[in-house]
């Protein structure tokens, strides 16, 4: 496994919101404080607020999970949604940087992501920019007849004036997704979160209101916050090669997504570290309130899904995993 540093102090921001997140949320605390003992910074739990973007309310209004949030060491702040909101949930993790403390190292999580070792180790370089690189190619989709992935990626470095030669992967050939800097926006950093949330919010608003034309034939949503973030990384310096891999979304992190998914195609450490964490009373009573955490975690569904699946043969579609498990009843999200 990759070297780990010495234990470092940065602040953590996650998205909570009523409904699933917190719930995701409760739990990748609960992961932190039993794996991460080390992790001395602030855990930010940013909820939007009530507004003309949302149709509800986004807060959290559960009192007894707000409370255990607290219990765990999140502080809840609200933002406001100024520019997406309900049609475009995404866009929080932009948005919510802004209410971050200025000049004070990050890391943005997804909320559905559990912690499996100690977070404050992982040797991030918070002058140069990283993101996680467990990413398929879903963005963007070239039409027959042009442009293609260089010409679509070209069209938005120029778009900021940066420098699109030095972004690629010279690796791999032309035309090839991989060839062109793309990440999963599951997790990423940088020492300051106002500078790096003003960028990103920048790029974000003009790709959707000023969408360049070798763009319109692409579809930005969900993808937007992916199509935004490798531009904001390579302007600030950082890239593929910003932190050592195995670490994030391998020995340290697990991006989940969906519990049904973790049950089915992650590793035994990584269930292990799901159930002892959900075993203690008040985590319990709190999850147990969400369905998806209820039956898979507490009634022994997971473990009933995860037996219909190989992990040395797991099929190469996800979606050949989802629809598997939808057949045999334990899809829930």
């Amino acid at each position: 496994m990759t070297q780990l540093a010495a234990p470092q102090t940065f602040n953590l921001l996650l998205i909570g919101q009523a409904g699933r997140l917190t719930y995701e949320a409760i739990l990748l605390l609960a992961s932190l404080r039993a794996n991460a003992p080390e992790f001395k910074g602030k855990v930010f739990v940013a909820q939007p607020s009530e507004g003309p973007l949302w149709e509800k309310s986004p807060e959290i209004h559960n009192k007894n999970a707000r409370d255990l949030i607290e219990k765990l060491g999140g502080e809840v702040i609200t933002f406001p949604s100024n520019h997406f909101g309900a049609d475009y949930p995404n866009g929080n993790k932009i948005e919510a940087l802004l209410a971050l403390p200025e000049g004070e190292p990050f890391l943005f999580l997804d909320t559905d992501t559990l912690i499996t070792g100690d977070l404050s180790r992982v040797p991030f370089d918070f002058e140069r920019p990283g993101a996680s690189l467990k990413v398929e190619g879903t963005w963007p989709t070239p039409p027959l007849y042009g442009p293609g992935y260089a010409g679509i990626w070209k069209a938005l470095y120029d778009r900021f004036g940066l420098d699109f030669e030095s972004s690629l992967d010279p690796e791999q050939p032309d035309e090839y997704w991989r060839r062109y800097l793309y990440f999963n926006a599951g997790f990423f950093f940088y020492k300051c979160p106002v500078a790096f949330g003003e960028r990103y919010l920048e790029y974000a608003l003009s790709i959707r209101d000023d969408t360049p034309e070798e763009l319109a034939s692409q579809k930005l949503t969900p993808w937007l916050d992916q199509i935004a973030l490798p531009l904001v990384i390579h302007s600030f310096g950082g890239g593929r090669d910003a932190l050592p891999t195995g670490l994030m979304d391998g020995a340290i992190t697990c991006h989940y997504r969906l519990l049904p998914l973790l049950y089915a195609r992650e590793a035994d450490h990584v269930v292990e570290a799901l159930e002892q964490v959900t075993a203690a009373n008040d985590i319990k009573r709190v999850l147990k309130q969400y369905d998806p955490f209820k039956f898979m975690i507490y009634h022994g569904r997971g473990q009933k899904a995860r037996a219909l699946f190989d992990r040395e043969k797991l099929p190469r579609k996800e979606q050949a995993i989802r629809n598997k498990l939808r057949r045999n009843g334990y899809w829930m999200r």
